[in-house]
């Protein structure tokens, strides 16, 4: 019983990698969701370290994290910790022996790990830390090779490159349990995707928007700017069956010319069904459709578990609807065939945003959440500019720089009600569910920084003679 009673209040260590610092937290909070876990921290939580221990889980829980996130390396079981050697020594000894035994008797073979972030340890001084741990009551056989279990001291020495301590600013020593699955971001690398388009979706941001969107098996999955199907390659991995629609005919149906270097043309087969198959989630595909998103065509109903996409911003694809300015009055029946293009105009980014938060509200079931991007100009950006809707409840909002005067905000919202009368009138009430008109200008501000920069950069080189 008491070895009962002490393995259910086990800590556990997370090693995240240092990259879209924004995006781990959210990632994190989603996967533990998903097993109606909270996420409770240790004393002295820091959301930028690489490491974070928490309170409140079982292996179980942290196994199923582990199984889906791209933004955590590695967990461990803590079995110690401390500022100094000397107090990693003492929070060891006073784990209990009855969680150690286990992975520790005479017949168990096992190996010590040294990691170090933001230093690197010659060989020599990482087996003098192995050496210095003596004090364990390993009974059982080193293998380097193929161990049982697998056992790391992780030292950290801060996040400052330019300034690296001479001794770590904090040391733990746990058992590895499982790693994360970083290994999706070169297996599903765009560079080798059989089909991909100017604005394709980089495949790690993909599995955390997926993740944030808590994309499970047999979901629904809904992108209405699907593009080359990105998004839905990385659901579709989660076992969801996905689908989506797109205003552009060429690219649902494959035609047209090549993004790729050195290719023309796009070949027989490139289109978003083959990128399933690729990676072998072929099973998983719904269908996608030419469709205009200002004019959604499905039934009214809750359809979706999750809707996620990337709307177009105007910079590498244009943001267009169907319809016109002009008067123009309806043809006689029959008159169009099936070669008719519509005519189409702008679609303004404040339009975009309103039509998605309205759809969503409309065809999301309760709980379910919507995950998009929110192209932002970075000197005007502040929160009240991230669109909301009386029906969902804004998750997180994460961002991620694309230059110094822009940015784009991955927004996750969740629905809490369905739809009434007096919402559709909820921006009259209440400025928050207003549309933010600023988002139209994103274009123009983006190359007008684009273009200052670059004049920036030619009067220097003229300065330096260049």
């Amino acid at each position: 019983m008491a070895a009962s009673n002490s393995r259910s209040c086990l800590q556990y260590l997370l090693h995240l990698a240092h990259d879209n610092l924004d995006f781990r937290l959210p990632e994190i909070k989603a996967l533990l969701a998903l097993r109606t876990k909270p996420f409770r921290p240790c004393e002295n939580f820091k959301e930028k370290s690489p490491f974070w221990c928490l309170d409140g889980l079982c292996e179980d829980d942290v196994r199923s994290i582990m199984a889906r996130s791209v933004c955590a390396k590695s967990a461990f079981e803590l079995w110690g910790h401390g500022q100094t050697h000397s107090e990693l020594k003492t929070s060891i000894l006073n784990y209990p022996l009855e969680n150690m035994s286990p992975f520790m008797h005479k017949n168990s073979t096992y190996r010590i790990n040294v990691y170090t972030f933001n230093k690197t340890l010659q060989f020599a001084d990482r087996i003098k830390r192995i050496d210095a741990m003596e004090y364990l009551p390993f009974e059982g056989t080193v293998s380097l090779k193929d161990p049982e279990n697998i056992f790391c001291l992780l030292e950290d020495y801060g996040t400052d490159p330019n300034n690296i301590p001479e001794d770590p600013n904090y040391i733990y020593f746990g058992r590895w349990i499982a790693d994360g699955q970083r290994e999706l971001i070169r297996s599903h690398s765009v560079k080798n995707r059989h089909f991909i388009g100017n604005t394709s979706m980089d495949a790690g941001l993909s599995f955390l928007m997926a993740n944030h969107a808590k994309v499970k098996e047999n979901d629904l999955i809904f992108d209405p700017f699907v593009g080359t199907g990105s998004l839905l390659v990385a659901c579709s991995h989660f076992g969801a069956y996905v689908c989506g629609t797109d205003i552009d005919y060429n690219t649902i149906h494959g035609k047209g010319r090549s993004s790729r270097k050195n290719q023309k043309w796009r070949g027989p087969d490139e289109n978003i069904r083959a990128n399933l198959r690729q990676y072998g989630t072929e099973r998983m595909y719904l269908d996608v459709m030419v469709s205009d998103a200002a004019k959604p065509v499905w039934r009214k109903a809750a359809l979706f578990d999750a809707i996620i996409t990337d709307p177009p911003y105007g910079i590498r694809e244009s943001t267009r609807k169907t319809g016109s300015h002009k008067d123009i009055t309806k043809p006689p029946d029959g008159i169009y065939v099936e070669s008719h293009v519509p005519v189409s105009q702008a679609y303004h980014l404040s339009d975009i945003f309103t039509d998605l938060l309205n759809f969503s509200a409309h065809h999301l079931v309760i709980g379910g959440r919507v995950v998009y991007w929110l192209p932002v100009y970075r000197p005007e950006y502040c929160e009240e500019m991230v669109p909301l809707h009386p029906c969902l409840r804004l998750i997180s909002n994460c961002e991620q720089t694309l230059s110094s005067h822009t940015s784009r905000r991955l927004i996750t919202m969740e629905k809490i009600k369905e739809p009434e009368e007096l919402d559709s009138l909820a921006h009259l009430s209440d400025p928050r569910f207003s549309p933010y008109q600023g988002h139209n200008a994103f274009r123009e501000k983006y190359f007008s920084g684009l273009n200052k920069r670059c004049g920036k950069e030619d009067n220097k080189s003229e300065v330096n003679g260049e």
